[in-house]
């Protein structure tokens, strides 16, 4: 394998996590992280890094893993009176919205903003606490499909190690075959709990039926697929005229890389 691995990451994500886990399983390959702005992605790919984790969209020239959808939030002052409110439904409120995301294009302006009293800012959850801004606060917005994270990278870096690195982020124990036909450990043990509670239920009915296992993201002996930030529905699922989210289904979503290299580092 490579003798290091680069990876950069947008604002308001943090691989820490997957850091510590790659530096305990593979302490001789170094991994260097890369703090990028959220529209250096491709420039950053084309560069010494090997992978990113990025908003979706990304270019459909790059791979992509789906792995998680932040939560879109009003940012306020702390007494406006939408702060009292579970979740804040734009569609019906009488209220500015300076910015209404699902990223606005200078953070630090739009808060500016709302800190004057011009208006609200809807943003990823993440981004928002990344921010700290103290003065404000930060409420879901009614019926928005939020944004999604994705580990990201082009064909000609895919090597041993990238595939590792993928290995570590989904969760893939030290002990597992990367070659495994199947998802992810996690994935492979929710399927067994679902189709043994299935079983359960069959044999207490009298009826024989076999249970569907749902599998999480790429659902076992399958390839992760990303699942469309429109599907998921927040509250009572009434509509949000706030503007669209971003659009899905860019980057070709894959579960490995195909091997090649970018150059021992």
């Amino acid at each position: 394998m490579t003798a290091a691995l680069t990876i950069a990451f947008v604002p308001g994500v943090s691989p820490a996590k997957w850091a510590r886990v790659w530096r305990d399983r593979h302490p001789s390959i170094e991994l260097r992280l890369r703090p990028i702005g959220s529209d250096d992605v491709d420039d950053t790919l084309a560069g010494e890094v090997d992978m990113v984790f990025a908003r979706m969209p990304v270019s459909d020239r790059h791979n992509a893993i789906p792995l998680w959808t932040e939560t879109a939030v009003v940012a306020m002052p702390k007494d406006s009176p939408f702060a009292d409110l579970a979740e804040v439904d734009l569609a019906d409120a009488e209220v500015h919205v300076v910015d209404a995301g699902p990223v606005p294009a200078d953070i630090s302006a739009a808060l500016d903003l709302v800190e004057a009293n011009v208006g609200v800012v809807v943003l990823p959850q993440s981004l928002f606490r990344a921010a700290s801004r103290k003065d404000l606060v930060a409420r879901p917005l009614f019926g928005a499909p939020g944004t999604q994270i994705a580990l990201v990278w082009r064909d000609e870096d895919a090597t041993e190690t990238t595939e590792e690195f993928i290995g570590v982020v989904r969760g893939r124990t030290a002990n597992s075959s990367r070659n495994q036909p199947t998802g992810t450990d996690r994935d492979v043990e929710e399927a067994l709990r679902a189709t043994q509670a299935g079983s359960k239920a069959g044999s207490g009915s009298g009826k024989g039926g076999s249970a569907k296992g749902g599998a999480g993201a790429g659902g076992a002996g399958g390839k992760a697929k990303a699942k469309s930030p429109g599907s998921g529905k927040s509250g009572s699922g009434k509509k949000s005229n706030t503007g669209k989210g971003p659009t899905p289904g860019r980057g070709k979503m894959r579960g490995k890389p195909s091997r090649g290299s970018k150059g021992n580092r």
